[in-house]
């Protein structure tokens, strides 16, 4: 079992997902979160007697080694890492919705604030492909940029769909990493191979059915990946290696070698205020009242060993620390009701399975003693050759019900279906589905009306039931079928849409006399004395009013600015996939470039022919 090592409390209220730990002076690690007030507080115990006073930096009035870094924005991502290596530490790195930050804490000074029209959404901090230097790299909207250590912008690529989480991972074990993040509307995880500086190329395209919250690199090709519907698990480049759903929400993922056993557990924080760590054999967790915020990897307060850091919000926010179990006790770092739930759950399935063999020993001798009768079909004995079979149609629909996909499973001789269970991804509330037909309307097949959101293939796990009609109890079928990319599509006569025939007629009763008359007793209803007060009242009013409307047409004119840049970036990287190799790279520059200068009419022929010049 787990014990922390250390517990600290903290004043401020910390965004989620927004923490980082460094070594801003090369020696010590540092905790930096950013709080909800457009801060980010930088706790460093080691220089307790230190005190800044900088416009940017601020010692902390309540605590004497917590400083603060006023941003004066609210903060949309934050990293901490190595960015010049000639320094020998760690820079932060804040990013806004408009500008990123590049802070020497150390120094208490800026490397480099440069501004980002597309905006900070994530940022993560490593190598690239063959760039020899460290990136800062931010995804954006529609885009992914990466600034070096003086601020120069030396990577640059559309995405075609706004970025909201980043990993660095090794997906060809070549040495060297390759970046991959995370759409918006369409939750997908993609990967881009950097080549060089002009040739960078899209790996591979893993799409979700479920928006993706989390990404964090595990070990050589694999990565985590956390679900807004609670599932959390591990991909393999494009095949998915494990998987695991909760009814709880998962807050942040780490990957941790917490067993010391040489493998990186999933290290999950839950909204119920669990943590548990988990590897594709052995699953493990403490568990706290608390929720988890952050879950970054460091040795805070402990200048030898490497912990694990748990940051929680409730009752008050804090920190504990916890070190790495030693090796001798790999097999037990799980809590002591954990270990009883395990053995209780093994027992109950030890339990099931033998009910289960003995239920396919009775089968056995029933089959040897002669046919099978009613009285056997009640025991839930089936004919041993029965199959099922499962097929896929498209449903046009009729008055009463909307055109749909349709599964249909059938049995191959007399036996009837009494229940089936859908478990699939994207589909169903719940991802489950349990179809039970009533007792008059059972037979050996059964249809079942599903429509998926997208034109994507989607797994189907299926249980069904099967047995007689007077059967207690059944036999359960598993079945695997996959749902086809394009099942909602069907092929159709173009005779057959006609022109629409239905209209809508209204008419508008207009009363001036009546709002005249409203007017006028209004006005009489005022005393004179009150005029004065009633003139500055309206002036107020309306002065609040223009505010309100400046305020709106500033935000319409934003949310359409965005629209509009998605739709350039997503342009240009159609522009792009129109060629192969250089030339391809060569057009996303030459636009980009464009661009820049306000030159449309060179965007155009850049699209066009692939080149600028005539």
């Amino acid at each position: 079992m787990l014990l922390p090592v250390f517990t600290l409390k903290l004043r401020h209220k910390i965004s989620p997902r927004m923490v980082a730990i460094g070594r801003y002076d090369g020696t010590h690690p540092c905790l930096a979160a950013a709080t909800q007030a457009g801060k980010v507080f930088i706790h460093n115990p080691h220089t307790r007697s230190q005190h800044f006073s900088t416009s940017r930096v601020c010692q902390s009035p309540l605590e004497s080694d917590v400083s603060l870094l006023n941003i004066n924005q609210a903060v949309s991502c934050l990293a901490a890492g190595v960015l010049n290596p000639e320094l020998g530490y760690d820079a932060l790195l804040v990013g806004t919705q408009t500008n990123l930050l590049a802070y020497d804490v150390h120094n208490n000074s800026d490397l480099f604030y440069r501004e980002v029209a597309d905006g900070a959404n994530a940022i993560v901090l490593g190598t690239l492909g063959d760039i020899s230097s460290p990136l800062a790299i931010i995804g954006g909207n529609c885009a992914l940029q990466g600034f070096d250590h003086e601020g120069n912008d030396l990577f640059w690529t559309v995405t075609g769909d706004n970025v909201h989480s980043l990993a660095l991972c090794d997906f060809d074990g070549d040495g060297k990493k390759e970046v991959c993040g995370r759409g918006d509307n369409l939750s997908c995880v993609f990967s881009w191979l950097i080549l060089d500086l002009n040739e960078k190329m899209l790996y591979f395209y893993v799409l979700f059915l479920q928006i993706i919250t989390s990404l964090c690199p595990m070990y050589g090709s694999r990565f985590g990946y956390a679900l807004s519907n609670g599932t959390v698990g591990v991909y393999d480049k494009t095949t998915r290696y494990w998987r695991i759903k909760s009814k709880n929400h998962a807050m942040s993922i780490h990957a941790f070698d917490l067993n010391s056993d040489g493998v990186h557990e999933l290290i999950t924080g839950w909204s119920n205020g669990k943590v548990t760590a988990r590897s594709p054999w052995i699953p493990f967790g403490p568990a706290f009242l608390s929720v988890s915020v952050g879950l970054p990897e460091g040795d805070q307060l402990i200048p030898v060993f490497s912990s694990l850091i748990f940051l929680y919000f409730w009752p008050a926010p804090g920190i504990r620390g916890y070190l790495p179990g030693p090796a001798e006790m790999r097999g037990n770092l799980m809590d002591t009701s954990v270990e009883q739930d395990l053995i209780r759950e093994l027992s109950q399935k030890k339990q099931n399975l033998l009910i289960e063999l003995r239920n396919y020993e009775e089968n056995a001798k029933a089959e040897l003693s002669g046919p099978l009768n009613e009285t056997d079909g009640q025991r839930g004995i089936i004919p041993a050759n029965t199959m099922l079979h499962a097929a896929f149609s498209v449903n046009l629909g009729n008055e009463t019900q909307a055109a749909h996909a349709e599964l249909c499973i059938s049995t191959s001789n007399d036996t009837i279906i009494r229940a089936v269970l859908i478990f699939a991804e994207g589909i169903f509330v719940g991802e489950s589905h349990v179809v039970h037909p009533s007792t008059h309307s059972l037979s050996s097949s059964i249809r079942i009306p599903m429509t998926p959101p997208k034109d994507v293939p989607v797994d189907l796990h299926l249980k069904m039931f099967v047995g007689y009609r007077s059967s207690t109890q059944f036999h359960v079928f598993e079945l695997t079928r996959q749902l086809p990319r394009f099942s909602m599509y069907a092929l159709t006569s173009p005779d057959s849409a006609s022109e629409p025939l239905s209209y809508v007629n209204f008419t508008i009763a207009e009363r001036p006399q009546r709002v005249r008359a409203l007017l006028f007793s209004s006005n009489e209803a005022y005393n004179v004395c009150l005029k004065t007060m009633k003139n500055r009242y309206m002036e107020l009013y309306d002065l609040n009013k223009d505010l309100l409307n400046g305020y709106k047409i500033r935000c319409n004119n934003h949310t359409e600015l965005l629209e509009n840049l998605k739709a350039v970036n997503q342009a240009i990287q159609r522009a792009g996939h129109l060629r192969v190799g250089k030339p391809k790279n060569q057009v996303i520059t030459a636009c980009r470039d464009a661009i820049r200068s306000n030159n449309i009419n060179t965007l155009f022929r850049i699209m066009r022919v692939g080149t600028a010049s005539s």
